[in-house]
């Protein structure tokens, strides 16, 4: 298949990302018909230019892209849209997910001739929003070799990662340092103020050295001002992607337990109330 701008594309998931995601592929020029469970979430992007999807009327899309919140979300929409797929569509899903829910969807999707790949991206909204996601991919590689021009809009740079699965293990290692480096930030920042720091130059002042990162830059700032809108990364999808990479740990016999421990504060946070929080606000259970 050569992927081009008249190739009619179904996204499903009009949620942070999807929403941007969606939106670049507008903007570039290709046809896209978007679905979201709670359909006003397509709104903004039929404003766009983008067309209503109707699931039953999903085989006459090539190409299917997924951005949904969970394992149990993907899995219900691929029951949905399974009886309507025909052979030799391309199911690519931007959804971080468990590598066994990954390998068992792409599985079924095989028994019809369809092809899964598993394509999760980090660099957040703003990432999705500017193109600067970058994509791991795991399935076939011509296939994903004929996305190119999609993941061209959508991200700074797409690597393969291998078979099946690969992707989003590369994701859950990626959410590991993300997660777990989090709590870290917030123990520093809150141990900063307690010393008489302004916390407000920690970011400028760390940036460029050993302790920098991107969330530091991001998560910094919001900590020490606590001016957590908008939400960049909820609480509740850094905790369910730090239990996925606990669950793949314990499938090895690995023990994680940084990882471990970091999933303990995010929990004990998410049942706080801050579910659907942004990160930064993680920094409120060191400050208790």
């Amino acid at each position: 298949m050569h992927v081009n701008q008249q190739i009619p594309i179904a996204f499903l998931g009009m949620g942070l990302m999807g929403t941007r995601m969606a939106s670049r592929l507008l903007q570039a020029g290709y046809s896209v018909a978007v679905w979201n469970r709670s359909p006003h979430a397509c709104e903004p992007l039929l404003q766009q230019g983008a067309s209503l999807l109707a699931l039953n009327e999903i085989a006459n899309y090539p190409i299917i892209l997924t951005c949904l919140a969970d394992d149990q979300a993907v899995e219900n929409v691929f029951d949905q849209i399974q009886p309507y797929l025909k052979a030799k569509q391309i199911i690519v899903d931007f959804s971080s997910l468990s590598v066994s829910a990954t390998q068992q969807l792409a599985l079924s999707a095989q028994q019809q001739q369809v092809i899964w790949i598993d394509s999760p991206v980090s660099g957040g909204t703003i990432g999705a929003e500017q193109g600067t996601l970058v994509i791991f991919a795991g399935g076939d590689a011509e296939t994903i070799r004929q996305l190119t021009p999609i993941y061209n809009v959508l991200s700074q740079r797409i690597t393969r990662m291998g078979e099946t699965g690969t992707g989003q293990a590369t994701k859950i290692c990626n959410q590991l340092i993300v997660a777990a480096n989090s709590t870290l930030i917030a123990e520093a920042v809150a141990l900063a103020d307690q010393a008489g720091v302004d916390t407000t130059l920690l970011a400028p002042a760390l940036a460029g050295g050993f302790a920098d990162s991107k969330p530091f830059q991001i998560l910094a700032p919001r900590m020490a001002t606590h001016i957590f809108e908008p939400i960049q990364w909820k609480v509740q999808t850094l905790s369910k992607d730090l239990n996925n990479a606990l669950h793949l740990a314990q499938s090895f016999n690995l023990k994680i337990p940084v990882a471990q421990k970091a999933l303990l504060q995010l929990q004990a946070h998410q049942e706080n109330g801050f579910a659907e929080k942004d990160l930064a606000t993680i920094i409120k259970i060191i400050e208790q």
